[in-house]
Protein backbone atom coordinates (compact mmCIF):
# COMPACT_ATOMS: atom_id res chain seq x y z
CA UNK A 1 0.00 0.00 0.00
CA UNK A 2 1.24 3.52 -0.77
CA UNK A 3 2.59 5.62 1.91
CA UNK A 4 -0.29 8.05 3.24
CA UNK A 5 1.97 11.10 1.80
CA UNK A 6 2.15 9.91 -1.69
CA UNK A 7 -1.56 9.76 -2.38
CA UNK A 8 -2.66 12.21 -4.37
CA UNK A 9 -6.22 13.27 -3.11
CA UNK A 10 -9.08 14.68 -4.29
CA UNK A 11 -12.70 15.95 -3.59
CA UNK A 12 -15.12 13.53 -4.30
CA UNK A 13 -18.04 14.67 -6.83
CA UNK A 14 -20.59 12.72 -4.79
CA UNK A 15 -19.65 15.14 -1.59
CA UNK A 16 -21.82 18.25 -1.33
CA UNK A 17 -21.10 21.77 -1.77
CA UNK A 18 -21.83 23.03 1.87
CA UNK A 19 -18.67 21.57 3.25
CA UNK A 20 -20.18 18.71 4.78
CA UNK A 21 -20.51 14.87 3.66
CA UNK A 22 -17.14 15.24 2.22
CA UNK A 23 -14.94 12.52 1.09
CA UNK A 24 -11.36 12.67 -0.61
CA UNK A 25 -10.36 9.83 -3.32
CA UNK A 26 -7.18 8.84 -4.52
CA UNK A 27 -6.40 6.48 -7.19
CA UNK A 28 -4.63 3.61 -6.39
CA UNK A 29 -3.14 0.94 -8.79
CA UNK A 30 -5.27 -1.29 -7.31
CA UNK A 31 -8.20 0.47 -6.28
CA UNK A 32 -8.87 3.75 -4.45
CA UNK A 33 -8.68 5.10 -1.10
CA UNK A 34 -11.44 7.42 0.40
CA UNK A 35 -10.77 9.80 3.12
CA UNK A 36 -13.07 12.27 5.30
CA UNK A 37 -12.07 15.51 4.86
CA UNK A 38 -12.74 17.48 7.75
CA UNK A 39 -10.39 14.20 9.61
CA UNK A 40 -7.59 13.74 7.71
CA UNK A 41 -5.73 12.78 10.72
CA UNK A 42 -7.48 9.66 10.94
CA UNK A 43 -6.24 8.05 7.82
CA UNK A 44 -8.11 6.62 5.08
CA UNK A 45 -9.69 3.38 3.71
CA UNK A 46 -8.85 1.58 0.99
CA UNK A 47 -10.52 -0.40 -1.74
CA UNK A 48 -9.94 -3.26 -4.22
CA UNK A 49 -10.85 -2.37 -7.62
CA UNK A 50 -14.16 -4.77 -7.37
CA UNK A 51 -15.02 -3.54 -3.86
CA UNK A 52 -14.32 0.15 -5.85
CA UNK A 53 -16.19 -0.84 -8.66
CA UNK A 54 -19.61 -1.97 -6.25
CA UNK A 55 -19.61 0.87 -4.37
CA UNK A 56 -19.65 3.37 -7.16
CA UNK A 57 -22.61 1.56 -8.79
CA UNK A 58 -24.28 1.31 -5.55
CA UNK A 59 -23.83 5.15 -5.31
CA UNK A 60 -25.20 6.31 -8.37
CA UNK A 61 -28.05 3.59 -8.15
CA UNK A 62 -29.45 4.72 -5.16
CA UNK A 63 -28.64 8.52 -5.81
Amino acid sequence: MPERSHLIFRKSSYSTGRGQDCVEVADLPTGAAVRDTQNRELGHLTFASPEWVALLNGVRTNS
